[in-house]
C-alpha cells in the first residue's frame, strides 16, 4: 500500500503544476470563489465554468497535530511530523503537512507558505515559514 495519490486526466494539470513548484486551485467563474480539494464544478454555486488558477502559496495555520506514530508507508520513516490544515490565502482549506518550524514554534494564526516535497514521482505541497524570513 502507497500513499501517492491517483493521478487522472482531470487531476494532472494539479500534480503536473506541484512538480514545477507552483501550487493550482479551481476557480469559479460564476461566483468568483476558489475551492480545494479539487472538482470538476463548484461546491458553493454547483457552477460547471471551473478553471484551474496558480494560487498565491500564502496560507496562515488554522490546526495541527503532531504525529508520533504511523504504520503506513510512507509515513512511518518521517515521525514526528505535523499533520495540519491551512486557511490559503484565496479562502480554501487545505490539509497538508507543516515543514521547518519546531514544534514548540507552531501557532495558530502563523504565515506559511507552500514548500514541495518529492515522493517517488509526485510533488506534495507542504508548508513551511515564509521564504523572506
Amino acid at each position: 500500500m502507497t500513499a501517492t495519490p491517483d493521478i487522472d486526466a482531470f487531476t494532472r494539470p494539479y500534480w503536473d503544476a506541484a512538480a514545477d513548484g507552483r501550487l493550482l486551485l479551481r476557480h469559479c467563474a460564476a461566483c468568483d470563489r476558489a475551492h480545494h480539494y479539487p472538482r470538476e464544478f463548484c461546491p458553493y454555486c454547483w457552477g460547471e465554468d471551473v478553471e484551474w488558477r496558480r494560487a498565491s502559496g500564502r496560507a496562515t495555520l488554522y490546526t495541527w497535530s503532531v504525529v508520533h506514530r504511523n504504520d503506513l508507508p510512507p509515513f512511518g520513516g518521517r515521525v514526528p511530523y505535523v499533520a495540519a490544515v491551512v486557511d490559503l490565502a484565496e479562502g480554501p482549506r487545505m490539509m497538508t503537512e507543516v515543514v521547518g518550524v519546531p514544534e514548540e514554534d507552531l501557532r495558530i494564526g502563523m504565515e506559511l507558505t507552500v514548500a514541495f516535497r518529492r515522493d517517488g514521482d509526485v510533488a506534495v505541497p507542504v508548508f513551511g515559514p515564509p521564504s523572506d524570513r
